[in-house]
């Protein structure tokens, strides 16, 4: 294979004068660089033009027939920018330049307005999306395309970056690396998984394609989230035929080396490419090898250039990139991503015997792999019935952190054996919580590939089928016929009934040793007292499979690793109950998803475009059905943190003893009362407990109403206070309600939200939001409607978690009780030791209201609220009536509010709010002097908020951005949300159990959203 000849010099001078002699155009050239051609982008007083100069070795009837299929695109996909071609002085597309000696082929095309994101940034799914879905749009739309001198049929030895040529290149130019392991890799790497494309090569449909649908050759324009979104496609060079699949097998390549991309990620662009242009079976089986044929052949063909051209800036920045791609693609083995694509596009796989049967999933007959003997049972004495562990996200077994402790798989089961069972065994494909981890944001391998037995006593083993063992060194046995499953097992001792000739290899595998269906492999191992067998069922040749896999390689993984459980006899499997345990399902989730949609209130909205489905919580962390752990900075209503251990005895106890309502006589709800009363100032001595936040703020506004006889209240607006009739009237947040301000009634009256970042009033003079909330009072008064209360949040929380401006509540609260007003603190989300210097919010401002509110924190996420109040103000609600609410005061609630108390103080975590969070936001200023999108970071302990501005003069906000920046962080695995009017702000409220180390594995998230990309 003959690579390109090396491009002649030509000086900028006469490349200038040579445009405005041959195509009338005048202006200054900017070299976009290329790695055959030179590509140069002319700024002309009309508007942008690219100058292409064809690599010597190009012939012409190419460049015509390059520009025949831009035009031919043009008209199919008239949406897309493409750089069509202007013709020259004399009517000709191509113009003719002699340099050194050299004619060079000159085209002048139009200049495709847009970007091209080859700079490795993070791509989003829908990002990836876009790309294989115009990448499926120009196969498509290529189709019928045809011209003379590209035909389709035979590959043209010369095109280098033509997939059907793909392994002369390689065999060609890999000898040429200066680095020869590498080269050796490639070769290897090349040559399998060309073997596994040579049995479709001749069944796969070949068209004219444009050969070169990458990150490099797309053009993007910016949405309104930051996102790139792929509108044009630029460089036809490549254009010739080929395999219709390379297409997107090219474009599945370049997103590999993109921040945070793995061999998963390609498959938004496959659903996509797949959904415009539908892949065939053969063309799935090949997919994959083919991508790690292109990804060689760029890494050969990048190192080569280097080579012959040193100064090619363009080749020698691309190396890494290149290198990249291919680790990527060789990370994986191609049968499992096949098998991950056709369960992504819902194929069905080929089965043993078929073409290509290595990338297939065995069919099984009474669990033993189809075509093969009889299998006879692998353990024959072992019992009917055996014990199924349930490791999983919905284990009962794994509360209170016990997932955590090592050896807790172990544990479980010597404990089931001590409890009688004889045998006890693990689940196949089971997303084990056990496998999770807290440590990082990487994801663990949490998906069993097999099983492992626990039993009492060293049963024999025996071969199901015949075939040849052979054992490794860590004693690892594995019998395979040859053809199709092989078996392999773990924790198989020699001795006593070992077949002949099956010993334990010491430094290499022993060569095979053939044995027949039933014949004694040895017994199962004694491990400090148990008898453990690991087994597993590999649909793979070559080297062991993992014994784990990531959730999203999971289902590849696993059509390649069959359940063996049917090789240990009929086990009965212990029924669980429905949605909990078990093996995950993405059509099981997607069902819940669907049954949620159908039957919840759609205003009840969820979390993230897909949300995970997320089944327990620990500490300061939530983990999914499949085993991911996310740090959760958003749950300000579990203040403790989820699973918390006292908490739940303290329920578990009163739940068994007695709930009821708080008319009845019992000492919790006296105690947890007390309690509340003497948290609080002198004279906050009367407490009513309620069910919620929305609650108690109503029955604070009607306590107001029937102490003042007034009806009158005012509010501040960007505020949110609940969802009851009487909350709802004073919440004043367009993002809750987008027609709040427009629906209240005439009786809530607003002052002006006392934001001092972006308010009326900023910095220092947002000491004037006190004096004319005051004046604004006093008009009410004047006008004849005194009102009967203020109502504020002690600490601005909608907004992002600031800080009310010094002596604000002092001057407000005595404007309102100048006029016979009651002053209300809205405590439902800042109480509760949150801002860590104070336990109350109002005591930051140095004030006592005369109502306080609070809910969330109370209960750590129980319905439990209470309003506290003085003793004449909650008897004045007799002229109302009387009150009750059923939850609020239970026993059970009661016990929670205790018990929530209890650990508030044994754990010290107002101390650890104060502590934790200012380390927090000392390293969120660290951020935002780095990171311009950062306009400030407001708040005090574990209740602050990050505001993202597009510009820090305007303060406009970053609203499209926060949304995709929160998604982003999910997939790193932290849960945020934003907050504010402007939906701008990262609403960072965790509980209030938050470590260092949470806090700096949220930072180094953030900073890894802000420095690559969402």
């Amino acid at each position: 294979m003959s690579h390109p000849p090396r491009f002649p010099s030509v000086a900028e001078a006469e490349l200038t004068a040579f445009l405005a002699t041959r195509f009338g155009v005048r202006g200054t050239l900017k070299d976009l660089g290329s790695q055959q051609d030179r590509n140069y982008r002319v700024r002309t007083d009309a508007g942008d033009r690219v100058l292409k100069i064809a690599n010597p070795a190009t012939d012409t009837a190419v460049l015509g027939a390059q520009d025949a299929a831009v035009d031919h695109l043009a008209g199919v996909l008239p949406d897309v920018r493409l750089p069509r071609a202007r013709p020259g002085a004399d009517g000709a597309a191509v113009q003719w330049l002699a340099a050194d000696g050299v004619e060079l082929a000159c085209r002048l095309l139009d200049f495709v307005p847009g970007e091209p994101i080859m700079d490795s940034r993070y791509l989003a799914p829908r990002v990836v999306a876009r790309l294989g879905e115009l990448a499926g749009r120009v196969a498509a739309g290529l189709a019928g395309f045809e011209r003379a001198g590209l035909q389709a049929a035979a590959p043209d030895p010369t095109r280098m970056w033509d997939l059907r040529n793909a392994p002369a290149v390689i065999e060609a130019l890999a000898p040429h690396l200066s680095d020869q392991a590498l080269a050796r890799r490639i070769l290897r790497a090349a040559r399998d998984a060309y073997a596994l494309v040579e049995p479709y090569a001749d069944a796969l449909p070949t068209q004219i394609v444009h050969g070169d649908v990458t990150d490099n050759n797309v053009v993007c324009e910016t949405a309104p989230d930051g996102r790139p979104v792929p509108v044009g496609v630029i460089d036809f060079g490549d254009l010739g035929p080929g395999w219709t699949v390379a297409e997107l097998a090219v474009t599945c390549t370049s997103v590999l080396h993109h921040h945070g991309a793995g061999p998963a990620s390609v498959l938004p662009a496959v659903r996509a490419f797949d959904g415009v242009r539908p892949l065939g079976d053969e063309e799935v089986a090949v997919l994959w090898p083919l991508v790690v044929l292109r990804s060689a052949v760029m890494v050969v063909s990048g190192q080569y250039d280097t080579l012959l051209d040193p100064d090619n800036r363009y080749a020698t920045a691309a190396l890494d990139r290149e290198r990249a791609m291919f680790e990527a693609a060789v990370s994986v083995p191609a049968q499992v991503m096949t098998a991950l694509f056709r369960q992504g596009l819902a194929r069905s796989a080929a089965r043993p015997g078929d073409a290509g049967r290595p990338l297939a999933t065995p069919a099984s007959e009474n669990g033993r792999p189809a075509g093969f003997p009889t299998a006879s049972r692998l353990l024959p004495a072992l019992p009917a019935e055996v014990h199924v562990l349930d490791l999983s996200a919905g284990s009962d077994d794994l509360h209170t952190g016990r997932w955590l402790d090592p050896g807790i798989e172990r544990s479980l089961a010597v404990q089931a054996l001590a409890a009688g069972r004889t045998a006890v065994r693990t689940r196949h494909g089971e997303f084990r919580l056990t496998r999770a981890s807290v440590a990082g944001a990487g994801v663990a391998e949490t998906c069993a590939l097999g099983v492992e037995l626990y039993l009492t006593e060293p049963l024999e083993v025996h071969a199901p089928w015949a075939g040849t063992v052979t054992r490794t060194p860590d004693g690892t046995l594995t019998l395979s016929t040859g053809d199709g499953v092989d078996l392999i097992l773990d924790g198989v001792g020699v001795g006593v009934g070992v077949g002949a000739g099956i010993g334990v290899a010491v430094d290499a595998e022993e060569p095979p040793v053939p044995v027949e269906a039933g014949q004694s492999l040895g017994r199962v191992a004694e491990d400090d007292g148990v008898y453990v067998l690991g087994v597993q069922l590999r649909a793979l040749p070559g080297a062991r499979p993992p014994r784990f896999a990531t959730p999203e390689l999971a289902d590849g993984w696993l059509s390649l690793c069959p359940d063996p459980g049917a090789l240990l006899g009929e086990v009965s499997r212990e029924p669980l109950e429905e949605g909990r345990g078990g093996t995950w399902s993405a059509a099981a989730e997607a069902e819940l998803l669907e049954r949620r949609a159908h039957f919840f209130a759609t205003v009840q909205e969820h979390y993230f475009e897909e949300p995970p489905r997320i089944e327990r919580g620990w500490r300061h962390h939530l983990v999914d059905t499949r085993g991911r752990v996310y740090l959760d900075m958003l749950n300000n209503v579990t203040v403790l943190g989820h699973g918390h251990p006292a908490l739940s005895d303290a329920v578990h106890r009163q739940w068994r003893r007695l709930n009821t309502n708080s008319r009845f006589h019992y000492a919790s709800v006296v105690e947890l009362s007390e309690r509340l009363a003497r948290s609080l100032p002198d004279g906050l001595d009367t407490v009513f407990l309620v069910n919620s936040g929305s609650e108690a703020v109503d029955l604070a506004l009607r306590l107001a109403w029937a102490t003042t006889g007034r009806r009158d209240v005012v509010a501040v607006e960007e505020a949110y206070h609940g969802w009851t009739y009487a909350s709802d009237a004073v919440s004043t947040s367009i993002a809750d309600n987008p027609g709040a301000l427009a629906s209240r009634p005439p009786w809530v009256h607003t002052v002006a939200a006392p934001n001092s970042y972006r308010g009326r009033h900023r910095g220092a003079e947002a000491r004037r939001y006190g004096p004319e909330a005051a004046e604004r009072i006093a008009e009410l008064a004047a006008r004849g409607t005194p009102p009967a209360a203020f109502l504020c949040e002690p600490f601005y929380g909608n907004a992002g978690g600031m800080p009310l401006p010094d002596g604000y509540l002092e001057q407000v609260y005595a404007a309102t009780r100048a006029v016979g007003g009651l002053c209300l603190a809205d405590e439902v989300q800042v109480g509760y030791g949150r801002l860590g210097t104070h336990f109350w919010g109002f005591e930051q401002q140095g004030v006592v209201p005369d109502v306080v509110t609070v809910a969330k924190a109370m209960g750590n996420g129980h319905p439990l609220g209470a309003v506290i109040t003085r003793r004449e103000i909650a008897e004045a609600y007799r002229s109302q009536g009387y009150f009750f609410s059923s939850a609020g005061g239970s026993p059970v609630s009661s016990v929670v509010g205790l018990a929530v108390l209890d650990a508030l103080r044994d754990e010290e975590l107002q101390a650890n709010a104060r502590d934790v969070g200012g380390h927090l936001k000392n390293r969120l200023h660290e951020l935002a002097h780095r990171h311009g999108l950062i306009g400030a970071v407001h708040g005090s302990g574990l209740y602050l908020g990050v505001e993202f501005v597009r510009d820090r003069t305007t303060l406009e906000p970053a609203t499209e951005e926060t949304a995709a920046i929160c998604e982003r962080l999910r997939e790193l695995g932290v849960i945020m949300q934003p907050t504010s009017d402007r939906q701008c702000v990262l609403k960072i409220k965790p509980p209030l159990c938050l470590t260092r180390d949470g806090a700096d594995g949220f930072v180094a998230a953030l900073d890894d959203v802000l420095t690559h990309g969402w």
